[in-house]
């Protein structure tokens, strides 16, 4: 067996199809071109049809088999219109769940409209998306659930709020879906980032001195990009990590550690 046989056999995802959704931008992108680029039929789900058409063009110009499903998740007949798309390009091997909602006042401040939105788009979504496809991953013997986690799952600060309990959620659901399915070859984790420079914290981003002092709180002394999941996402995805499974997996430059 050649280098190029062995690693394929761990990490290709050749013959696979994922499902990304916030493929469009930030985290999503990058996981979404990462699993491409590694052979995945790879369909991205977000709001905006020109973003997602300008990252599709991208794709399939490298090689890549991609195709685009518009859907808002914001809304439990959105959800429920987003998988009946995806069922229509094709039952997924591989779900990820990127898209997100980041919205931080105060606890005290939170309406009922603020916490019904984040927990649709943060929580629900992910649930459906799980409840819809893991029961066909497996039958066939072969799935991945993997959700994007926030460091408010683990810790309160710069006030997280609803959104951090909907991302608390998140980890539990992982491992909640873990216990479902994983004995029929469906594993479901979590990627727990630090602070990531993406247009979905864009607000804390304008303040110079915070970002620096956000870098300093890791050890590598840099805040994360999207492209830092790239290699993490496509292991999760892979039959490399059939034996990881209910797990949250830091991403963060050390930042929970420091």
């Amino acid at each position: 067996m050649t280098t190029h046989d062995y690693l394929a056999s761990l990490f290709s995802l050749e013959g696979r199809t994922a499902v990304v959704t916030g493929g469009s931008s930030g985290i999503g992108r990058a996981i979404a071109e990462a699993l491409a680029l590694a052979g995945a039929r790879t369909v991205l789900l977000a709001r905006g049809a020109d973003r997602l058409d300008g990252v599709a063009t991208g794709l399939r110009e490298r090689g890549c088999t991609v195709e685009t499903v518009v859907a808002d998740l914001s809304t439990r007949p959105g959800i429920r219109a987003a998988a009946d798309a995806v069922a229509e390009v094709g039952e997924p091997d591989v779900i990820v769940n990127s898209a997100g909602i980041n919205l931080r006042p105060h606890l005290g401040q939170v309406d009922q409209e603020t916490w019904e939105v984040t927990m649709t788009v943060n929580l629900e979504a992910p649930f459906q998306l799980g409840q819809r496809f893991a029961p066909g991953m497996a039958a066939r013997g072969f799935g991945r659930l993997i959700h994007i986690s926030s460091q408010q799952a683990h810790r309160s600060f710069v006030d997280s709020g609803v959104y951090g309990v909907s991302k608390g959620a998140l980890e539990s659901l992982a491992r909640s879906q873990s216990e479902a399915w994983s004995a029929r070859g469906v594993t479901a984790n979590t990627l727990v980032p630090g602070f990531v420079l993406t247009p979905l914290n864009q607000h804390l981003q304008d303040d110079a001195e915070k970002v620096t002092a956000l870098a300093a709180r890791t050890t590598v002394g840099r805040n994360g990009v999207p492209e830092d999941f790239a290699g993490a996402a496509v292991f999760l995805a892979s039959a490399a990590s059939g034996y990881v499974t209910g797990h949250s997996l830091f991403v963060d430059g050390g930042f929970s550690v420091h």
